[in-house]
């Protein structure tokens, strides 16, 4: 047992890895919090620094706790009063988020894939979304206003870690129209038509738009996929911007996809694309001998 045990839900450290959970940065002082080992794993894997680590009463430090670390120990009824889940894992952490910037991401990389989640509000999506972002190697996922955090637990723990390492940057219309001025096409992601005719023109007001299948969209180049609100879709704004608008066919009956679905097959589409570019740069075909 350890010499010192916090037993009150007041305590201020209590308060504030509370705060942290809750996702209330004024109270964390900008921390935010992170619970089972898993987790802290992947932040540390990830070169994040954990500034406090909370253990219930009865857990044991992990012998792969770094050194220095201040760490607290809670009773376990003030560790389950504090935390996100409804089954404690008896261990939790504060650290500093990254910070990324949109300029630094889109600099870094001269063929970008980017995921737009455009109004996404289910945590559980943009988790996985940032995920697959990892998975599929695409440089950053970019959110616009409305989006849920991706520092809410269940978007934490829907990226498996990912989130520690993709870069996810806050968005506004004129920042994508400044990137779609320094050459990166937007592929906007809809439903298919009812009819499964891709290359038919369907009438958006007084525009017209080719809606086209996700295999035969170029994504291969410097693109962004944008994928919208549960709901709702794309807003109106964000589709007039688009170069592209595509879709994935579901020859099932089903209306639309998940958004996360959607998002995580385009990445994959684009990932293979590219595969299969620099294989035929790296290895071109032979010449043909009559």
């Amino acid at each position: 047992m350890p010499a010192t045990v916090i037993a009150s839900r007041a305590n201020p450290r209590v308060k504030q890895l509370r705060a942290a959970f809750s996702g209330n940065a004024r109270l964390s002082g900008g921390l935010i919090a992170i619970e089972g080992e898993t987790l802290l794993q992947e932040a540390l894997r990830s070169g994040l620094p954990l500034k406090t680590i909370f253990l219930s009463e009865r857990s044991e430090p992990p012998p792969w706790l770094p050194r220095g670390v201040e760490l607290l120990h809670l009773a376990d009824e003030v560790f389950a009063s504090a935390v996100d889940t409804r089954h404690p894992q008896g261990i939790a952490a504060l650290l500093v988020p990254p910070v990324w910037k949109i300029e630094a991401v889109t600099t870094a990389n001269p063929l970008l894939l980017i995921a737009i989640a455009a109004g996404l509000q289910d945590p559980g999506n943009l988790g996985t979304l940032i995920r697959s972002a990892e998975a599929f190697a695409a440089t950053a996922v970019l959110t616009t206003p409305g989006t849920v955090s991706p520092w809410n637990q269940k978007a934490l723990r829907a990226s498996a870690g990912s989130v520690f390492r993709v870069p996810v940057v806050s968005v506004t219309a004129d920042q994508l129209i400044v990137l779609k001025s320094q050459g990166l096409r937007l592929f906007a992601a809809v439903a298919p038509s009812a009819d499964g005719d891709f290359h038919s023109h369907s009438k958006a007001g007084r525009g017209e738009h080719i809606v086209v299948p996700a295999a035969e969209a170029d994504l291969a180049a410097s693109c962004a996929l944008m994928i919208g609100n549960e709901g709702a879709g794309l807003s109106a704004d964000l589709l007039a911007l688009a170069d592209v608008r595509v879709a994935i066919p579901t020859p099932g009956r089903v209306e639309s996809l998940n958004a996360a679905i959607a998002g995580s097959l385009l990445l994959y589409e684009a990932s293979r694309q590219r595969a299969a570019s620099q294989l035929t740069t790296d290895h071109p075909p032979l010449p043909t001998v009559l």
